[in-house]
């Protein structure tokens, strides 16, 4: 499901898959050949979420920000099952744990 939350809009590459049921919201940009799997939550509300080129976000994980804080997500990531981000940078070529909690502030990669 792809929203818009106030006047904020989601920007999706035509060559990136989003899962029928993940839910994208607001201010959230998907780069080239990204994938977006089942049951994620990408909720850019409060703050920009962005997905760069290449980078995979696997089954159930949930994507958040916080005020004035974005989540960044760099080139060729791996973000496994599970995972939760809030309003931290994933660098580029970084792999994300199945499970794995990242909060605010955190730079990894």
């Amino acid at each position: 499901m792809i929203l818009n939350f106030e006047e904020k809009r989601p920007i999706i590459s035509k060559e990136a898959f989003v899962a029928k049921n993940a839910t994208v919201i607001g201010e959230v940009i998907i780069g080239k050949c990204s994938s977006i799997w089942y049951n994620v939550v990408l909720r850019g509300d409060i703050a920009p979420i962005s997905i760069g080129n290449n980078t995979s976000v696997q089954d159930g994980s949930i994507v958040h920000c916080d005020v004035g804080i974005p989540t960044i997500i760099g080139n060729n990531v791996t973000i496994g099952h599970n995972v939760m981000l809030h309003a931290c940078k994933i660098g580029d070529n970084s792999l994300i744990g199945i499970g794995a909690i990242v909060l605010n502030g955190a730079e990894v990669g």
